[in-house]
């Protein structure tokens, strides 16, 4: 089955799909971007991802494409074209095609692009069920991670230095040693106490928003839980480590470094938070 794309106002093949040589996002990364899980053909947690889009667009001073209302007929058109059931949506708005120049072009219509593709459910389930390896690598990005701008090279760099060593991702850390987040995720531990632990969006993290949903069912739980950051030994010693995100979900680390978490086993509150966050994102998708 052929793959289709929107590019500013058209629907094509996805093997034809392009963007003029001089838009900014090419050139200068002068683009934000969101992805989106679908759940039988639903977008989930739709209006947090549009909320950040505005944010982020906003911070750059990049116009919105479109409207809200006509943004969500593109998105669930370009889901109906892929026939995707279960899978994900990726959008990026660049700040436009122009001259290369530093300075902000006038009178320049931002360029946007949406793609979307199946998933392996089943695939994903099985990973969260073994859980995950990851390598930490020191913190080297812009000072705006709250943006979610398409400038990824340092995390590009940091997930090959995981690839290369074996593992699935990366835990980036500052320079006091404490954990920020992983290479396209929220990071997580259960600490010795039993009380999950993510660093504050206070500290220039990703709003993530599969982060802010989970909050959401913890709060309506028995668990404590505390926006405090966390070193790396602190990870080490945890009961459990995980990460969220929206490609990801809730997904258990095992490793850090070579060194076990617990007992090698992805622990029950990542597993059952896993579980709720599924239920909950299957349930109210689309709104």
């Amino acid at each position: 089955m052929s793959r289709f794309a929107y590019v500013d106002g058209r629907y094509v093949r996805h093997a034809d799909a392009c963007v003029h040589i001089e838009d900014r996002g090419y050139q200068f990364a002068d683009a934000v971007y969101e992805v989106w899980s679908v759940f039988d053909g639903r977008l989930a947690d739709t209006q947090g991802h549009l909320d950040r889009l505005d944010r982020s667009l906003k911070s750059l001073r990049i116009d919105a494409p479109m409207s809200r209302a006509a943004l969500l007929v593109v998105l669930y058109e370009v889901i109906r074209r892929n026939r995707v059931k279960e899978g994900m949506v990726y959008l990026q708005v660049s700040r436009g095609v122009a001259p290369r120049d530093h300075f902000f072009p006038v009178g320049v219509k931002p360029t946007l692009v949406i793609t979307a593709r199946a998933a392996d459910r089943e695939a994903a389930a099985t990973k969260a069920r073994i859980g995950i390896k990851v390598i930490t690598q020191p913190d080297i990005r812009w000072g705006r991670c709250d943006i979610k701008t398409v400038g990824l090279l340092p995390n590009v760099l940091a997930k090959q230095a995981a690839k290369d060593a074996g593992a699935s991702d990366v835990l980036f850390v500052d320079k006091d040693d404490f954990v920020t987040e992983g290479g396209s995720a929220n990071a997580y531990i259960v600490d010795e106490a039993g009380v999950i632990r993510t660093r504050s969006l206070k500290s220039n993290i990703l709003a993530g928003i599969t982060r802010a949903q989970l909050l959401k069912i913890l709060n309506t739980s028995d668990i404590e839980i505390k926006e405090e950051a966390f070193t790396v030994a602190e990870a080490l010693a945890a009961r459990e480590v995980f990460i969220t995100a929206a490609t990801s979900l809730v997904m258990p680390v095992v490793e850090i470094d070579g060194h076990k978490i617990g007992d090698g086993n992805p622990g029950s509150v990542a597993t059952a938070l896993r579980e709720a966050y599924i239920q909950q994102a299957t349930t109210t998708a689309g709104i």
